[in-house]
């Protein structure tokens, strides 16, 4: 049976090739089509390529709209159906702050404690802060990697903020206001539109054009100009990106007083910047330079802020409308030489100011900033010191401005948002002007950061600081500063409140932060801080009460602050 079985397989066989020759030369017979190689996955074509899918992976999670961590269609995943690299990418923000401080301040004319017998009255300050932001991002582009083609952004706020003091005159010039403010506002944060204009070279370097309400930091810490303002920037790099460069001017808008946000109105200030970085700079690998020059021109209308205090000019000396232009020659760094990682800045004050309040007369300006921070990492610890430096007027009277003063500044450094110095604005009292801004180090003499004019005749700072950074896990980092505070000179503080023989010495700021990232993302940030401020001599001088009365005559307080804040982002 197996022989047969064998025969008929061999005979079927035989049979079917002949016939199969047979056909193929049979006159007239279709040749028969080779059988076509089966196509590989992932060479098959795709109609979209932004929509072809990933591999299945027992870890990836496809997303849907309300879920920002994975692929999502309006957070820039796909290109917009349609489109070959149109993306739409939508961004939410809520960031919610609780404050609670106490500081200087005068009982005013009108105390709310009819008891009280002070000059200083009681310090004792709470702020809830509550922000929404909402960014619409439509840009077309490639890849991640090449810089877009174009864009087309705008980013709305809104803001809540809540004061609650013991002490009138603070909240409103006016007295009958009481001792808590609630105020609200909307700004245009960003409303831009940027576009490529051409390829520098095949390695993604380009040049593009930037125009509309945009932010713009202007060195590596904020220490001149760090704003959202209305402006064109023209921006590119060469040498596979090693170096960057920006040329931009912005003809600035009014600040809202209480939230610090973009209102529509002109402000009569314009403000230009160039600069260059340059990586790896002199062969030193991870060691980044930076060339830059500012301009200020300022000319100074007359303004009253929200809460009824006039601004500019400030009312200090004698207050009279005046125009700046100042210039600022820079030359910043940040990166590392070797172990040791160095970030330093220095910056040379040139200009005029056509007439200073203080000194009542027109000044040729020459003032100086200095900062310099090195680190070292061990592990998950890093050790820096630092030292910070401003030039102050020793010669108040006379026709030379010497204090060092910003544009706009937002400074991180030697502490950064969790130092009692940089966080809080300290006033004069019962001057109009404030001994240093909120968020700012300078001692500069400003009647408002963001509304008020530079002021050149101050009496600067020397501060040496000393921290420690330390990740105790990939979700949470601790910072821990301390800083030692000297005004640079004295002179003019000394003529602003006719008060002869202040001490240079300003006291001891110690901080710590608590930063708590519980998604290993920025989705999800929690920041705590607190900061204490041990005066010294100087500030004692300033801020103490002297008076005969009994149980009158208090001397400074140490002060303080603490803040949380929740920062949720889609």
């Amino acid at each position: 049976m197996t022989l047969a079985y064998r025969g008929r397989r061999l005979s079927g066989w035989l049979g079917g090739a002949l016939g199969a020759a047979f056909l193929a030369l049979a006159p007239g017979a279709p040749a028969q089509e080779p059988a076509a190689d089966p196509v590989p996955k992932d060479a098959a074509p795709v109609p979209d390529r932004w929509r072809y899918d990933f591999p299945d992976w027992d870890r990836r999670v496809k997303g849907h709209l309300l879920d920002p961590y994975n692929l999502n269609p309006i957070k820039g995943d796909y290109a917009l159906k349609g489109t070959q690299g149109t993306f739409l990418s939508i961004t939410g923000i809520s960031d919610t702050l609780a404050e609670a401080r106490r500081l200087p301040v005068p009982s005013d004319v009108s105390t709310s404690n009819p008891d009280s017998e002070e000059f200083f009255g009681r310090g004792q300050q709470f702020t809830f802060v509550q922000e929404v932001t909402l960014t619409l991002d439509l840009f077309h582009g490639s890849t991640s990697y090449k810089p877009v083609d174009w864009e087309l952004r705008v980013t709305a706020t809104g803001n809540l903020n809540v004061l609650q003091t013991r002490e009138n005159g603070i909240v409103n010039i006016d007295v009958t206001r009481g001792t808590d403010r609630t105020d609200r506002h909307i700004g245009l944060q960003e409303g831009f539109g940027e576009v490529k204009l051409f390829d520098v070279s095949p390695n993604y370097d380009i040049v593009s054009l930037r125009a509309g309400v945009q932010g713009f930091t202007s060195d590596f810490r904020g220490f001149i100009f760090a704003d959202n303002n209305l402006g064109a920037r023209l921006f590119g790099n060469w040498g596979s990106n090693r170096y960057q460069w920006n040329v931009a001017f912005f003809d600035l808008l009014e600040k809202d007083t209480n939230s610090g946000l973009n209102t529509f109105e002109r402000r009569r200030q314009q403000v230009g910047v160039a600069n260059v970085y340059l990586q790896d700079f002199l062969g030193a690998l991870g060691y980044t330079t930076q060339l830059s020059f500012h301009w200020n021109r300022d000319r100074g209308e007359r303004h009253i802020d929200n809460n009824g205090m006039p601004v500019r000019p400030s009312l200090i000396g004698s207050s009279r409308e005046h125009a700046q232009d100042a210039y600022y020659v820079g030359w910043t760094s940040d990166g590392h030489l070797g172990r040791i990682n160095v970030n330093h800045a220095f910056y040379q004050l040139l200009g005029k100011d056509e007439y200073d309040p203080i000194a009542g007369r027109k000044l040729t300006l020459n003032g100086q900033l200095a900062a310099l921070e090195l680190s070292v990492d061990y592990d998950w610890l890093r050790y820096k010191v630092s030292g910070f430096y401003q030039s102050g007027d020793s010669k108040p009277l006379d026709d030379k401005g010497t204090g060092f003063d910003s544009i706009l500044d937002n400074v991180n450094f030697a502490g950064g948002p969790f130092s009692f110095w940089n966080r809080q604005g300290i006033r004069l009292t019962q001057t109009g002007v404030g001994l240093t801004n909120r968020f700012s180090l300078l001692v500069d003499f400003r009647s408002s950061k963001d509304e008020g004019q530079s002021e050149y005749v101050n009496p600067g700072l020397v501060l040496l600081n000393a921290g420690v950074n330390a990740k105790l896990t990939p979700k949470l980092v601790l910072e821990a500063n301390v800083s030692y505070l000297r005004f640079a000179t004295t002179e003019s503080l000394e003529l602003v409140l006719f008060q002869p023989g202040i001490p240079a010495e300003i006291g001891v700021d110690a901080s710590l932060g608590i930063r708590y990232r519980p998604f290993l993302n920025e989705n999800v940030v929690a920041v705590v801080g607190a900061a204490a401020f041990f005066p010294g001599s100087g500030f004692k001088e300033i801020y103490s009460s002297n008076c005969a009365i009994v149980g009158c005559g208090a001397s400074a307080s140490t002060l303080y602050a603490g803040f949380a804040s929740l920062n949720l982002t889609f």
